[in-house]
């Protein structure tokens, strides 16, 4: 006998876009949709209920749950520092490179296993009750960090980062060694954790280093993720000790072989757009930590145009301060077209589609992001019966949802078909045990620095 839930909405956004990047009627925004998801946790179908019905095997057993509201897919975090929840708004005001050597760097060298894990569990609640089912994270402590989103039930791919500045003697090559291990031991694309490879940058490793774990990377077909020119500095810094920029030196390397996000992208000149995008590397923009820490705005309509994708981030919490996608969702459309003084710069439609279907392929997660058939039944529920959705005309809901909504509206979250968030509660793991947990080790981390 098939088992299967049905969950009835009255709209279903699947995340399929049209070229024009409108809403596709034919699949994009179904009034009155459904999804119907299989015991394994993937969509079996997705369409109006009296389809789906028609397309149900006779003796299927069905649970039918009617919960209104706007089903979509989880919205995906490409560029992330969980842990970092225990060193939330440290350093505040302080540039880039003197905010990481004297307020970040000394509280993680102070950091344990467990304090990663209680900072990752804490994070990938707040995730989830955001309704940010995936997250791509680049940070060490592996095992704690697999642990942590084993508990709460959310999808992690994990980067394991290479810093030089955090090594005894600068020496990376154990680190390095142990990355592949890394990758044999949690690497599961049939679950909820994926690994790849997290190298630091240009300022903080070699040319040879990048290299060869981008080497690494392309043996097991695994995403490498690397912050690239993120401040104007680090950028002249790198052209000043090689001659050349860092896109430029990592393309020389081979780096952008395989497959790569690259995190921020504020200060790529044409050049440097124009590789990206010819090797198929994806930029993970975050605004809001750009913004706060002063590093600018990235260009991301002239990105685009250049065929390059850009999906969404938001940085560590530190420099954000949150893990709230829904501010880099909003803040995205807004800065590209104040920047660039046309209002058709990015739709929210294209916004949408950032942090959710193009952000899937660009952390190699191509069945998450879009409600179809096979792909895993990461899916949230926003309540549409609250002010900000009126009137609600179809044809408006999803630029109501970009510009008008919030993470305060979702109320329902499943991850592979099971529901990880019901009512806005956590079903899989304590909320306030774990903010208290979190709360003693961070503070503990701020004052061992004083």
């Amino acid at each position: 006998m098939t088992a299967r839930t049905r969950l009835v909405g009255d709209y279903v956004f699947t995340g399929t876009t049209t070229s024009e990047g409108t809403a596709d009627e034919a699949g994009g925004l179904l009034a009155g949709g459904a999804v119907d998801i299989a015991a394994d946790g993937r969509i079996l179908g997705v369409g109006a209920p009296a389809d789906l019905a028609a397309a149900t095997p006779d003796g299927a057993e069905i649970t039918l749950r009617n919960v209104g509201g706007l089903l979509m897919p989880g919205l995906i975090n490409t560029h992330a520092h969980t842990p970092m929840t225990l060193v939330r708004s440290a350093g505040d005001g302080m540039a880039l490179q003197q905010w990481l050597t004297d307020a970040i760097w000394p509280r993680e060298g102070n950091m344990s296993p467990d304090d990663a894990h209680w900072g990752m569990k804490l994070g990938s609640l707040e995730m989830l009750l955001a309704g940010v089912t995936t997250s791509c994270e680049m940070y060490f402590f592996e095992d704690a960090m697999v642990e942590a989103v084993e508990q709460t039930g959310g999808r992690l791919v994990l980067c394991p980062g290479v810093i030089a500045a955090l090594l005894p003697d600068g020496d990376v090559e154990p680190r390095i060694a142990e990355l592949a291990g890394l990758h044999a031991r949690h690497h599961n694309p049939d679950g909820r954790v994926t690994v790849g490879y997290g190298p630091h940058s240009t300022y903080d490793l070699t040319p040879d280093q990048v290299g060869r774990i981008a080497a690494q990377a392309r043996e097991v077909d695994a995403l490498l993720h690397i912050h690239l020119e993120e401040t104007q500095s680090e950028r002249q810094q790198v052209i000043d000790t090689y001659g050349r920029s860092a896109t430029t030196m990592l393309a020389e390397a081979d780096v952008f072989a395989g497959p790569v996000i690259a995190a921020h992208g504020v200060w790529l000149d044409d050049d440097d757009q124009q590789i990206l995008a010819d090797a198929g590397a994806a930029v993970a923009h975050c605004p809001m930590s750009n913004l706060k820490l002063g590093s600018g705005i990235a260009p991301i309509t002239a990105m685009r145009q250049r065929g390059l994708s850009v999906v969404l981030g938001t940085d560590g919490v530190a420099s954000n301060d949150n893990l709230d996608l829904w501010e880099e969702l909003k803040l995205a459309p807004l800065l590209a077209r104040g920047v660039t003084g046309e209002t058709s710069a990015l739709s929210a439609v294209d916004a949408l589609q950032m942090a959710t279907v193009d952000a899937g392929k660009a952390v190699q997660l191509p069945d998450v992001g879009e409600l179809k058939p096979g792909s895993w039944a990461d899916i949230i529920r926003i309540d549409l019966d609250q002010p900000n959705f009126v009137p609600g005309l179809a044809q408006d809901l999803l630029t109501h949802v970009v510009f008008a909504g919030s993470s305060a509206h979702v109320t329902d979250v499943w991850v592979a078909g099971e529901q990880v968030v019901a009512d806005r509660s956590p079903t899989k793991a304590d909320l306030a045990d774990t903010i208290n947990e979190a709360r003693t080790r961070g503070t503990r981390l701020a004052e061992a620095v004083r």
